[in-house]
């Protein structure tokens, strides 16, 4: 056996991976899904915008019955949307969409990409869009996919026009066009180059759709009928599709099966048109590749051979086609077959094979103790190559585990490249453009394994993961994290100083180091700004240890908001990284390392009340927030609202899309109502207006319209300059709308009772004023607020005027 480390980065000689698998466990049917897929030398990519975007029956039907290589490239990771299982946002949202995407891709067969495009949040048209995408850059990237990937077809999801719905996705389709024209190009890009060859698709459509009273299809467009039943899967492309698309829990978005027919429509939009069917003119057997030929007559006879009951007896006729394309020259389809049918004699021959750490984190430069395991469970006879003088083989033994330990160390640490740099809105910073259009790192380690089978040598390299059983999920895969020595966590994003009054930071310092490591850890503040001690010196003794530390930070005279940032000094070495964990069950843990840094600001900031009940919502920081300024803040069960006195909280706040998915509402919004009437102060946080599980969300009539205002500089009119809520406890002014980030807000009111009064006025350049952003009305004798302001993107951003005006909606002058 050659067991080596080694680290997977070309994208030359290697397939853009969807996951850090271990090994893959192909039955039968999936076996002969797989023969019959060597078959075929064709590809398509499917690109969009965003995660959710892509057509998943398309996908599945592309990659498991027309067995085409099939991808999606997802101009970003959905970093800029809403969160409906935690309270995760902006980058970390982007990360778990990414993991959900990945898990689409293992059940419909196809690959997964990305551009360094960031997901900003909604925009109207390509041209807004393009203000904060570097257009250039993101067709860069989309041409070194092509290039690679090599599609025979293109497909986008949407239009270039308004019809696509949202600026980000019509200029998903404006990038595919250029892209479809300049991967062709060698003045486009020539840099790529050196690595790629040109590539031109043969045709690039546009996949029209009938969704949201958005209907693109007719008659007269190329149609393909997908709802097929595939009887090795037992599960029609509909069924796929749903199961596909459950995994963007995120957003929402559990599907039900769809079987039977399933109509699919397309619009020429560059290339040769299709005139009959998507595929034509498009050679996608082995007559397309020299001397391919003999390559097809050897997949015919294995798939003609393939005897259910009994796999391994194909490894014969397997090894053959490996042995044949290998020596094909065209080294795009050699590579990726040859992948393919090594991977078709393991799963034959009931070869399994992996490689495990002993401990799920390790530090950088330390050594990672692996546990490699091997069983073969057929009769095949194989053998293991050692890395040994004269390259001595093992016959191993079926049924009969083999371990072989090892240990290695690795530099670098495991955070997701895209996170690495610190960035601008709209586009990760990426140095190594090599890495681009991976869904996540390469692995980091990764073993090599070399075995004899059927008299040939085959190598396979695989990841070094972490297994551990729990007592309810099982036996649980996830990627071995590679940390630095010791992190420093900032406990807030933002820290909120409503005064000069000091407040006490703390750290939380955590080594991953084995052997014992001292040093310190300076914090740095913005000019006008004191902090106390100037350093904090640690002495860990091993690895696992934790420390709180503590810093008092105090605003001085005139100050500046800015970046408190810490730098963890060790001996010659800095490092400045903290540590964060995401763990939901329906993807890998993630764990990533981001900037020891957090914002201070000091805000003009009168307060009013102290208790505040909190009804969660879809996930949002608010609660956190309010604590930053002094608020004591419970988050209320519906039991609770039920069954406890309310009027002992100065105000209760719905958490964001509440109303969409709080299925007791009916029960508990009398009592909220209740609330209200007698003196009590109820503010409701933006929802969709589709699904609502209560159409009366306040005490009189109002509706939720899409409607919303996407540019965060978009000027704000004050329409009762004297109402309350721009007076009480603080003065709102045009001002306090500086700073914001992201949106303004999103769906607005509309047709509201007289009964409410509208606060303020926005709208986006070149559209009518909207009134529906924050409405305000008496109740009995208490208040009731309904606001589609983004808060819950503001207040942990620390905005200062956002602060203000939220504490305003929710302090009652009770003097009046």
């Amino acid at each position: 056996m050659n067991f080596r480390q080694t680290t997977l980065y070309c994208f030359l000689l290697i397939p853009l991976l969807t996951s850090a698998q271990t090994s893959l466990q192909q039955n039968s049917a999936e076996i002969k899904l797989g023969i019959k897929k060597l078959n075929t030398v064709g590809s398509a990519l499917y690109l969009a915008a965003h995660p959710d975007d892509e057509n998943t029956r398309l996908l599945s039907y592309l990659a498991k019955e027309k067995k085409f290589r099939t991808g999606y490239l997802s101009l970003t990771r959905g970093d800029g949307g809403q969160n409906l299982i935690g309270n995760e946002q902006s980058e970390l949202l982007g990360l778990i969409r990414t993991q959900e995407l990945l898990a689409a891709r293992r059940t419909d067969g196809a690959e997964q990409f990305f551009t360094r495009a960031i997901d900003f949040g909604f925009s109207k048209n390509p041209q807004e869009t393009f203000k904060i995408w570097d257009k250039e850059l993101i067709l860069k990237d989309a041409v070194w996919v092509i290039r690679k990937f090599r599609p025979d077809i293109i497909i986008t999801r949407f239009p270039e026009d308004a019809r696509a719905g949202h600026g980000q996705h019509s200029a998903s389709a404006i990038i595919a066009r250029e892209a479809f024209s300049a991967a062709a190009d060698p003045k486009r890009f020539p840099e790529q180059l050196k690595q790629v060859e040109v590539w031109q698709a043969k045709r690039i459509v546009w996949n029209t759709a009938n969704f949201g009273g958005n209907n693109t299809t007719s008659e007269d467009q190329l149609k393909l009928d997908i709802g097929i039943f595939n009887p090795l899967l037992g599960k029609d492309y509909g069924e796929i599709a749903a199961e596909s698309r459950t995994n963007h829990k995120s957003q929402g978005f559990g599907s039900a099966r769809q079987r039977g027919e399933g109509i699919e429509y397309f619009a020429p939009v560059a290339g040769q048109p299709a005139r009959i069917d998507l595929f034509e003119d498009i050679i996608s057997d082995w007559k397309r590749v020299e001397g391919g030929e003999r390559i097809g007559e050897l997949i015919n006879m294995a798939e003609h051979d393939f005897n259910i009951d009994n796999p391994a007896a194909s490894v014969p006729n397997l090894v053959s086609i490996l042995t044949a394309l290998e020596k094909l020259k065209d080294t795009h389809w050699r590579t990726q077959k040859v992948q393919d049918v090594k991977e078709l004699i393991a799963s034959a021959a009931g070869l399994w094979f992996e490689s495990c750490s002993s401990q799920p984190i390790q530090s950088q430069n330390s050594i990672v103790n692996i546990t490699s395991q091997i069983l073969v469970q057929t009769d095949t006879p194989i053998q293991l190559k050692s890395g040994n003088p004269g390259d001595s083989y093992t016959l191993l033994k079926k049924g009969i585990i083999k371990n072989i330990k090892s240990g290695s160390g690795k530099e670098g640490t495991t955070n997701p490249y895209w996170l690495a740099e610190e960035h601008p809105l709209g586009m990760y910073t990426i140095p190594d453009e090599a890495l681009i259009g991976y869904p996540e790192n390469p692995p980091l380690l990764q073993t090599t394994f070399t075995f004899n089978i059927n008299g040939k040598d085959i190598t396979y390299t695989r990841p070094v993961v972490y297994k551990y059983t729990d007592q309810v999920r099982g036996e649980i895969y996830q990627p071995l994290v590679i940390a630095p020595p010791v992190t420093a966590t900032i406990t807030e994003k933002a820290f909120v100083f409503t005064g000069n009054a000091s407040k006490t930071i703390q750290v939380q310092l955590k080594a991953f180091n084995t052997s014992p490591t001292r040093g310190t850890v300076v914090p740095k503040v913005p000019p006008g700004w004191d902090v106390k001690p100037a350093q904090i010196n640690f002495d860990f003794i091993s690895s696992a240890e934790e420390k709180t530390i503590q810093f008092t930070i105090t605003p001085l005279g005139r100050i500046e908001s800015g970046t408190l940032s810490l730098s963890v000094n060790i001996g010659t070495q800095i490092f400045n990284r903290g540590y964060k964990v995401i763990s939901y069950d329906h993807i890998p843990l993630q764990t990533i390392f981001p900037l020891a840094e957090a914002r201070v600001e000091r805000i003009d900031l009168i307060t009013g009340g102290k208790r505040i009940g909190y009804i969660a919502g879809a996930g949002d920081l608010i609660p956190e927030a309010l604590e930053q300024i002094g608020y004591q803040v419970t988050i209320l069960s519906e039991n609770q609202i039920l069954t406890s006195k309310l009027s002992e909280y100065d105000a209760i706040i719905a958490g964001v899309r509440l109303y969409n998915i709080n299925d007791h509402l009916n029960i508990i919004q009398p009592k909220l109502m209740e609330y209200v009437d007698n003196g009590g102060t109820f503010v409701v946080q933006y929802n969709v207006n589709n699904p609502l599980k209560i159409q009366n969300i306040g005490p009189y009539p109002f509706r939720l319209s899409r409607d919303r205002v996407t540019d965060e500089n978009a000027q704000i009119t004050l329409l009762d300059k004297e109402h309350d809520v721009l007076n009480y406890p603080n003065r709102i002014t045009e001002k306090d709308f500086e700073g914001w980030i992201q949106e303004r807000g999103l769906y607005f009111t509309s047709d509201a009772d007289p009964k409410y009064s509208r606060i303020l006025s926005t709208n986006d350049p070149g559209e009518k004023p909207n009134d529906g952003a924050l409405i305000v009305a008496d109740y009995g004798k208490g208040r009731f607020v309904y606001t589609s302001l983004a808060f819950f993107r503001e207040l942990p951003a620390g905005i200062p005027g956002a602060y203000r005006l939220f504490v305003n909606l929710i302090t009652k002058n009770k003097t009046k």
